[in-house]
């Protein structure tokens, strides 16, 4: 390596969620840092944010958002007495909004790194020893660059299957799922986890007719066993087909679309689409980082081998995010971002896995934080629970949001709170409450005692925690 390498005190390879963040806090600490990203958006122009921003997280947000109102609109603005006529989806116009809301946050984070000082070094990040970076422009120049310290964050790529080569076209994974230029009259969706519940709800309000093949015989096997169970009946009656222990077995293209076979209940059956979407998963992108070469532990799925504060087996080398086990959710890769950049500091923060919220943005809004039931009845626990249901609710009542419920899990001796379900409107921002009780060690009996404003939908989890002693108010 000669004298004229640029050297840095963290180099930060990806600009998603973790490694974005990751790069803020060390700039923040004081150090001289620099983040590589290859990432170009649908611009053709480079783009920070990763995959969250760019096709995942934020994008699906917005078309989730767009397809609401409209089903809000053609189905119960008249509740409201509200008239509407000739009601009409312009998919481009949706798209382009989708796509100016990304443009923003993306240049937004461009602004950060300008503000605090962060090199983006444009290219892919590769692994070149003795704690160096090469970093390849995509017109093929390199550069490399030393660190005292490396911070691996390069996310994850949707999970692929041999039955379902994906095109873009007709065969599409999440991203191209992102980007219809019309509604197809028939969308299969082969995989029922979060990402094909969302992108199904989003096609199915705006006109599809949705059908979700899950290989799986349980629904939302993560989530707990009631909440899963409300909420593929709420959103099976919404007009989501979801066909559980469906085995797809191959694809073949038609004229008009493409043929799915699957097997299911021990039969062979087949069902056309026009487009069909593979959400099976993802899988942690460590492919061309220059691992093996390096000498980094990696498991066989692909992902870094790190421990409890993201430090790998080689020195001064961290790995965050979806690279590495855990939940693939993006508030825990910038948690855990946070967290390395402070532990290169010589601080001594915790990260506490067992206390990230999980949230499925379909409608009405799945969330949890904690044990689920069946995972207490499993580990044998002693537990009471507590529930109230969001009909109860006034202010579900006066939104016409009504479906759904809180659970509450709590200890049956100290009165811990070990878990909090909600199927219900916004229960991607009332599950941070429950988040917040559990990280202070609070019990049911504690959020009982707290004063909830009235009417709100938090009251239904002031209600659920009134319900662990079994002294609900209004049920």
């Amino acid at each position: 390596m000669n004298d004229n390498t640029q050297s840095y005190d963290v180099v930060v390879i990806g600009a998603g969620p973790g490694g974005y963040v990751a790069a803020i806090r060390c700039a923040q600490l004081g150090m001289k840092t620099a983040c590589v990203e290859s990432w170009l958006g649908e611009d053709g122009n480079p783009a920070l944010g990763g995959t969250c921003l760019n096709v995942g997280c934020i994008p699906s947000k917005a078309l989730l958002d767009s397809s609401h109102h409209y089903e809000h609109l053609k189905l119960h603005a008249g509740d409201h007495g509200i008239s509407v006529s000739n009601i009409a989806v312009d998919v481009a116009t949706m798209v382009a909004r989708k796509r100016k809301i990304v443009s923003g946050l993306t240049q937004g984070i461009a602004g950060l790194f300008r503000k605090h000082k962060i090199d983006w070094l444009k290219g892919h990040g590769m692994l070149a020893g003795n704690n160096a970076v090469t970093v390849t422009a995509t017109d093929g120049a390199q550069q490399t660059v030393s660190a005292r310290n490396i911070i691996i964050a390069t996310g994850s790529v949707p999970a692929r299957i041999p039955q379902a080569p994906v095109d873009q076209n007709v065969i599409c994974d999440s991203t191209g799922a992102l980007s219809f230029d019309h509604v197809p009259a028939r969308l299969g969706v082969i995989g029922a986890g979060v990402i094909g519940l969302e992108l199904g709800s989003v096609w199915r309000r705006l006109g599809a007719q949705v059908t979700v093949l899950e290989a799986m015989d349980s629904f939302l096997a993560a989530a707990d066993e009631k909440i899963a169970a409300e909420s593929k009946k709420i959103l099976s009656k919404q007009g989501l087909e979801i066909r559980l222990g469906a085995k797809v077995t191959g694809t073949q293209m038609t004229g008009t679309g493409v043929l799915v076979s699957f097997e299911q209940n021990g039969q062979a059956q087949q069902m056309e689409f026009d487009k069909l979407v593979v959400a099976v998963g993802r899988r942690p992108n460590t492919e061309g980082l220059g691992a093996v070469e390096a000498g980094l532990a990696v498991d066989q799925r692909g992902f870094i081998e790190v421990d409890a504060s993201c430090r790998t087996n080689l020195p001064n080398i961290y790995a965050v995010g979806d690279v590495v086990h855990g939940p693939m959710l993006a508030h825990k890769a910038s948690e855990e971002g946070v967290a390395v950049a402070e532990i290169i500091a010589g601080q001594q923060p915790v990260i506490d896995h067992a206390l990230i919220p999980w949230v499925i943005y379909t409608w009405p809004e799945i969330a949890w934080v904690g044990k689920t039931e069946q995972a207490l009845k499993q580990d044998g626990v002693n537990y009471r629970v507590g529930t109230f249901p969001f009909m109860a609710s006034g202010r579900a009542r006066a939104m016409g949001e009504s479906e759904g419920l809180v659970k509450i899990l709590a200890d049956a001796t100290t009165d811990a709170i070990l878990g909090v379900h909600i199927l219900g409107p916004s229960a991607s921002e009332l599950v941070s409450e429950a988040a917040t009780a559990m990280a202070f060690g609070a019990s049911s009996e504690d959020i009982s005692r707290i004063c909830h404003a009235h009417p709100t939908l938090a009251e239904a989890v002031h209600e659920a925690a009134l319900g662990v002693d079994g002294r609900t108010i209004h049920i």
